[in-house]
């Protein structure tokens, strides 16, 4: 996993404090402390890829969608296909 080399403590801290979120106002709060805009709108439009991708769309498809870029998309997929599963585990769970 590519997060293996920053493991440690404080991410460790980090993902505590997130797992103690209790509802969606706890996330907006946390999350508009924590990112930027910026940082927020890519964390959003790659999770709306992930999961039309999962869904079969096409790639242009989810491009027009989403406005994402196709190093994006295809970074996303490759993520689905090769990555730590964690898109797989949040969406399953979302259904």
């Amino acid at each position: 996993m590519q997060i293996d080399n920053i493991k440690g403590q404080e991410l460790d801290d980090l993902f505590e404090g997130i797992l103690k979120l209790e509802n969606l106002e706890d996330c907006y709060h946390f999350f508009d402390d924590l990112c930027t805009t910026n940082e927020l709108i890519a964390l959003k439009q790659r999770f709306q890829v992930a999961k039309m991708i999962k869904e079969g769309h096409t790639y242009k498809k989810v491009q027009d969608s989403t406005g994402a870029s196709s190093a994006t998309v295809s970074r996303v997929k490759r993520c689905l296909d090769y990555g730590s599963d964690g898109y797989h585990r949040i969406i399953d769970r979302l259904d």
